[in-house]
């Protein structure tokens, strides 16, 4: 317990209620430490209160210190011996006397905060050996720190070095004393005695120290030391550098180990609410699957129309996601002249038959499925509907298949003649035709249409039975169904003579003198 000088009061009194202040505190009486303390604040007295040396842990403490200045990119590790009720100025006197640092240039960080030179060490939490601080060194430009003044300060860390050494040394009291074998001349009451000096050891080379690994990774934001297990740095959040590696002799404190469990925790409640959302998703998505409409969720306006939609009362699209009334969709559906209906919105996408059935009636439906049968086959190139009459039943022939088998009438149709000859080959079914063409209007036309086959030149008679033949699709090779014959479509005429295959007296004369038969032969036959 300490006291301003002030010549004004009485300091006896005051000398004497600081004492009994410090006992009162000390044995914790607080009814007559309140007293005193009242009784000093009367006299209006400086006083300053501090925690005796002796109620601190009295254990020496090896502190790491990582001392970096503004040019460094990496800072030195460096260990102190410190006690827990040394004040950071006092520090600053021992990094001072040891390394040469005024105090003005030092800058201590402690637990992220920045130590004031009346803190004690304890007050920052350091307890054992192995916390660690940083120090942080200005420029003698930055902390306004004169040469003078830098002198001032070694000088006086000289006369205290002196006064260290001179409390080791004995007075003799009578007698001249000899230092190093020569008199000294002074009374031997004064004369001053070196303590003995210990024997020096043998000298040994010292084996090479190692320095101390570095416990942590620098954020090369901020230049912050962050403990290893740290994923981001502690004061500005940085990324840890690629590659770092937590030392295998590094062991984390308790509130670390408290850090690190709340992390996991943390991580396992984030990975378990992902799960939980897919599986609602996965649900959702199942329920809306089995829906052949999607309702809106949000208001908005039909772009046909203009008209306001309620959540549930439009429909949107599938394929697009684009948004409208049911009747406009209605709409669109029923006026469409296409197989395929197109999104109203100008897009490329197209309305799923799940959709089209869901917005028409059984009747609407009905006639839309038979619209678009109709312009598929009316746009399809090799498209035969059945001769029968009234029958809606048609295909799409390949150039291998003459017949089609209508499965709603259950009859045969001829697609080279384009008719049912049931009973007949396509030859008597001509020539049937031609006798039935005098008195049978429907044969009469039948007949017709085959001659304009002819003349328009999609179909022609065989060279050998003279029936008619029509190529539907393929090379210009065909063979009668009749006579068998091989036949060139470009010349009309038999691939071969009467000698068989190889024979090119027959008329189409491919390939003599490696010479095509026609301008527009293929080549293919």
């Amino acid at each position: 317990m300490t006291s301003g000088v002030t010549p004004t009061v009485n300091l006896k009194e005051a000398e004497e209620l600081a004492l009994s202040l410090g006992e009162a505190l000390s044995s914790g009486d607080g009814q007559e430490a309140a007293r005193l303390c009242e009784r000093l604040a009367q006299l209006c007295v400086p006083v300053s209160v501090s925690v005796n040396s002796k109620a601190y842990p009295q254990d020496p403490i090896r502190l790491l210190v990582g001392v970096e200045d503004a040019q460094s990119e990496n800072y030195i590790p460096v260990t102190v011996v410190v006690s827990a009720d040394m004040t950071i100025a006092q520090l600053k006197d021992k990094i001072s006397h040891d390394f040469g640092f005024a105090p003005a240039l030092q800058r201590w960080v402690i637990g992220k905060r920045l130590a004031q030179d009346r803190d004690t060490l304890y007050s920052h939490g350091i307890r054992k050996s192995g916390d660690q601080v940083f120090l942080f060194i200005l420029s003698a430009h930055a902390a306004h720190l004169t040469k003078q003044q830098h002198r001032q300060e070694q000088e006086q860390q000289r006369i205290e070095g002196i006064m260290e050494s001179m409390q080791s040394l004995q007075l003799l009291p009578r007698g001249l004393g000899e230092v190093g074998g020569e008199k000294t001349g002074l009374p031997q009451e004064y004369q001053l005695i070196p303590p003995p000096l210990p024997p020096k050891p043998p000298t040994a080379a010292r084996p090479p120290v190692a320095p101390e690994p570095e416990l942590g990774w620098t954020c090369a934001m901020c230049t912050f030391m962050n403990k290893p297990t740290r994923p981001g740095c502690e004061m500005c959040g940085g990324d840890r550098p690629e590659g770092y590696e937590v030392p295998n002799i590094y062991e984390p404190d308790q509130q670390e180990i408290l850090r690190i469990q709340q992390e996991e925790l943390a991580m396992r409640q984030y990975e378990q609410a992902q799960l939980e959302e897919r599986q609602r998703n996965y649900l959702h998505l199942l329920a809306t699957e089995e829906q052949n409409l999607i309702s809106n969720t949000a208001e908005t306006d039909c772009p046909i129309c203009f008209s306001p939609l309620q959540p549930g009362e439009g429909v949107v699209l599938r394929e697009c996601l684009h948004t409208f009334c049911r009747e406009c969709l209605k709409g669109t559906v029923v006026n469409s002249q296409d197989a395929e209906v197109s999104c109203p919105d100008n897009c490329e996408s197209k309305l799923l038959d799940r959709e089209i059935k869901a917005l028409l009636t059984e009747e609407e439906h009905q006639r839309f499925l038979e619209l678009r049968l109709s312009i598929a086959e009316s746009r399809s190139e090799h498209s035969f509907h059945c001769q029968t009459p009234n029958c809606r039943g048609w295909c799409i022939y390949e150039d291998e298949v003459n017949e089609f088998p209508c499965e709603l009438c259950n009859e045969t149709n001829c697609i080279l003649c384009r008719a049912i000859h049931d009973g007949m080959n396509c030859k008597d079914y001509q020539d049937d035709l031609r006798v039935r063409a005098e008195n049978d209007l429907a044969a009469q036309q039948t007949k017709q249409m085959l001659e304009s086959l002819l003349q328009n030149g999609e179909a022609m008679k065989c060279p050998r039975c003279d029936i008619i033949v029509q190529k539907k699709d393929g090379c210009d090779w065909i063979c009668c169904l009749m006579c068998k014959t091989e036949i060139c479509w470009v010349t009309k005429q038999a691939r071969w003579g009467p000698n068989g295959r190889g024979d090119t007296s027959g008329g189409c004369g491919c390939r003599v003198n490696n010479q095509p038969c026609h301008p527009n032969c293929q080549n293919c036959h």
